[in-house]
């Protein structure tokens, strides 16, 4: 990854600011960034009313290419923390992430390239759900279309538990 001290913004020579504050505004995001994974978007809102704009921008597109601020890897390691802790549809994992200020397109793609085990995830989820209430089936098959689980993860699901 590039030096943190040796960046010059491309836009230096139009630039309203100095590398001063620019190192300054980045650091001040980096230690942001740094206490807790953040989306762009995250980034954006927080210093919007206190960074100049356009060294905001600049200072996230330096901070993207040196992959402090990455929204694929963000996607990617919540879902996998969700998946560890939480039982919840695709569909709830999606907003979740929109949520976030997250990019619809990347979380789709995310969701499309891991739609497999992502599926299984969905699958195993719904079983623990089910055996945990105390309910009849169709009760628990309506809470769980609310929460946004296909019709086929629940049937797969009441199946492996069947047998």
């Amino acid at each position: 990854s590039a030096s943190l001290s040796h960046f010059l913004p491309t836009a230096a020579d139009r630039a309203m600011y100095s590398l001063e504050e620019f190192d300054k505004a980045k650091t001040k995001i980096l230690r942001y960034i740094l206490y807790k994974k953040r989306t762009e978007n995250e980034v954006r809102t927080k210093f919007k009313n206190d960074i100049d704009e356009e060294m905001l921008e600049d200072a996230i597109e330096y901070l993207k290419e040196a992959k402090y601020i990455d929204d694929e890897d963000y996607i990617e390691k919540t879902i996998n923390n969700f998946k560890i802790l939480k039982k919840m549809s695709i569909m709830e994992l999606k907003y979740k992430l929109q949520a976030k200020g997250l990019n619809k397109d990347l979380i789709e793609d995310y969701i499309y390239q891991n739609r497999d085990e992502l599926i299984e995830y969905e699958i195993n989820s719904a079983e623990k759900i089910i055996l945990r209430k105390d309910q009849e089936k169709p009760e628990i098959v309506s809470y769980l279309m609310k929460k946004g689980y296909k019709r086929d993860n629940i049937n797969k699901a009441f199946e492996r538990i069947e047998n």
